[in-house]
């Protein structure tokens, strides 16, 4: 099921900088949340396994399963969302999988994809948005006038761009330490910017939806990608500084907007 990955000399140099006792794998399967007994073929691989585990209460009562299940002592590598490529200190040493979704991408993408995550492994905070907001999703999921799995999708997208705010001043300095990361980088910043800028437009049109919209957004700010209103507002030190509370206070003022123009 799990491999052991090699990683090119440029990468192994941001892991050793920013996560050094990492290891990786490629997994056999795609996945979005890996099947319980899967998950636990990793102890095979590691030292220790220790599940993260919060308090339910966080949750509001129509929380999505699969975050039911994250807050709970089930050993959940992966939610949806998470992209191509997952990491967790739920084990020891820590991991990143890379799953065979990413395969036919870029090798430099790739490439660009590992060493952000060495980097976020870095900065020892949450592997999930739940450890973001802890009670506060509460709040959250009160101001977003969403689904519930919409609501999740803003919450992941939220925490993404609050991690991106503090990635990209790593991935700034990578042109003289990294060229060839720095490149992929800001390529792929580059295929953004068409897309993030017409945002407002394809939302009010009905071509995008909120929550879609939220992600890719925040996906930019790793990229310092310039943001069009309302997203603008988490490109701030503000945002960085006050995390979940600005998180909530800015989902709050979005959506009073959308109910009086409605």
């Amino acid at each position: 099921m799990f491999e052991t990955r090699p990683i090119p000399d440029r990468v192994e140099a941001v892991r050793e900088s920013h996560a050094p006792d990492t290891l990786v794998f490629d997994c056999k399967r795609d996945f979005e949340t890996l099947p319980p007994a899967q998950a636990e073929d990793l102890g095979l691989l590691v030292d220790a396994l220790e599940p993260a585990s919060y308090p339910a209460t966080w949750l509001p009562d129509d929380a999505p399963t699969v975050l039911e299940h994250y807050v709970s002592s089930d050993f959940t590598i992966g939610m949806p969302g998470d992209g191509s490529i997952v990491w967790t200190r739920q084990t020891e040493p820590p991991i990143v999988i890379v799953k065979p979704r990413i395969e036919g991408s870029p090798d430099s993408f790739v490439d660009f994809l590992l060493a952000e995550a060495f980097v976020q492994l870095g900065l020892e905070e949450s592997e999930q948005f739940i450890g973001f907001f802890e009670e506060s999703y509460r709040d959250l999921d009160a101001a977003v006038a969403l689904d519930p799995n919409a609501t999740y999708q803003v919450a992941a997208a939220l925490y993404d761009g609050w991690v991106g705010l503090q990635t990209r001043d790593e991935f700034a300095t990578w042109p003289g330490d990294h060229p060839e990361l720095a490149d992929a980088w800001q390529d792929a910043g580059n295929r953004l910017e068409d897309r993030v800028a017409g945002l407002p437009r394809a939302v009010a049109r009905g071509d995008t939806s909120f929550a879609d919209a939220t992600e890719l957004a925040c996906a930019a700010i790793k990229h310092a990608i310039e943001l069009p209103p309302p997203f603008a507002a988490l490109d701030t030190d503000a945002y960085r500084d006050h995390g979940p509370e600005y998180a909530i206070r800015w989902a709050e003022k979005t959506f009073d907007v959308f109910a009086d123009e409605s």
